[in-house]
């Protein structure tokens, strides 16, 4: 296991720099995702900690050791590809101790080795299968396990659930966190979806535009999310915004007042970004009046579009709702769970 620090790294295409400047610090044994959307720079930082993209600016930590001009087979990483990138005409077995006998370790370390990885993963009866005989979730089982009999001081994850189905991917997440738990290895995944970071990291790295917009654990960047960008970004659905502008104590927007989080103020007339999560928009007998547009059963939740003063906001019900399309229904906003944004610069007051 080990740290890993990126210093103020940069990184150019031609004239082009995508990376501005980006600085994190993982310490030993921490899963951390990096999360944002395409082209936000993510696998990009990813190529350059593995040593397959150069730097342009910047240093590169693992142990404390910069490891900017080391070769990617010098610097004890291990990667799983979106791709799972495995040999077609080995077996399971001969795929997952493949490194292994390239830097010739003996034949007993290696069936050790893959022996327990096997068990890790539940692959014990594919040893002896082909990557043609095995479906998607097995597959990337083996990609992992490729990586587990390495043994090294960090784990490194491309998108590797994005090529599985919704429901496949879901058990994926659990499988790579319970394996996380029980191996404590240094972990940097990278996906776009945020519900994966959410439920998998002990910290998020949210990015945009090549730069950091904000790092804390899942319930900090979704509780008190710093900006804009993140506020929309974390969270499903994602969160209701509006415009508005301060007035005697409350946002004035959509037609309605709005209440004002406790701490927070504004200059009066001062424009605003007002937000609220689907789910801290509740349905009342009395409140802020909308006209119900689509209603969406989900089982334990039934979702809502509801239109507000001509701007649609999603609400959130535990439970059966009685509304019909058409309907206009009354909606109260938990002020304590709203968040009030600068018009001009985004950041949360």
């Amino acid at each position: 296991m080990a740290s890993v620090s990126f210093r103020n790294i940069r990184k150019s295409f031609g004239g082009l720099e995508v990376i501005h400047g980006v600085s994190i610090d993982i310490a030993d044994g921490e899963f951390v995702v990096l999360v944002g959307p395409s082209g936000c720079g993510k696998s990009t930082l990813l190529r350059m900690l593995a040593g397959l993209e150069e730097i342009t600016g910047g240093e590169i930590l693992i142990e404390g050791r910069v490891v900017n001009d080391l070769e990617s087979k010098d610097r004890d990483i291990a990667m799983v590809f979106q791709s799972y990138a495995l040999y077609p005409h080995m077996t399971v077995r001969e795929n997952m101790g493949f490194s292994l006998r390239l830097r010739r370790a003996d034949a007993s370390t290696i069936d050790e080795r893959v022996t327990q990885a096997a068990r890790i993963l539940n692959l014990d009866k594919l040893l002896e299968r082909h990557p043609r005989e095995l479906s998607g979730g097995q597959r990337q089982r083996v990609a992992m396990g490729r990586a587990i009999v390495r043994d090294p001081k960090v784990f490194l994850f491309d998108e590797p659930l994005s090529n599985l189905d919704a429901k496949l991917r879901v058990a994926m997440r659990a499988e790579i966190k319970q394996l996380h738990q029980r191996l404590k290895t240094t972990t940097v995944y990278v996906t776009h979806d945020q519900i994966e970071a959410m439920t998998m990291a002990d910290r998020i790295v949210v990015m945009h535009d090549g730069i950091i917009e904000q790092i804390g654990t899942p319930l900090e960047l979704f509780d008190r999310p710093s900006n804009l960008f993140v506020a929309q970004f974390i969270g499903s659905p994602a969160m209701n915004v509006f415009a508005g502008a301060a007035r005697n104590g409350g946002v004035d927007g959509l037609g309605a007042s709005w209440p004002l989080p406790a701490g927070v103020s504004a200059t009066q007339g001062q424009s605003l970004q007002y937000g609220i999560r689907p789910t801290d928009l509740q349905v009342a007998p009395q409140g802020i009046a909308g006209k119900v547009l689509v209603i969406e059963p989900t089982g334990a939740e039934t979702e809502l579009l509801v239109n507000v003063g001509g701007h649609n906001l999603t609400v959130v019900t535990h439970g059966r709702v009685t509304a019909r399309p058409d309907d206009v229904i009354h909606l109260a906003p938990d002020a304590d769970r709203a968040h009030v944004f600068d018009a001009q610069s985004g950041k949360r007051l």
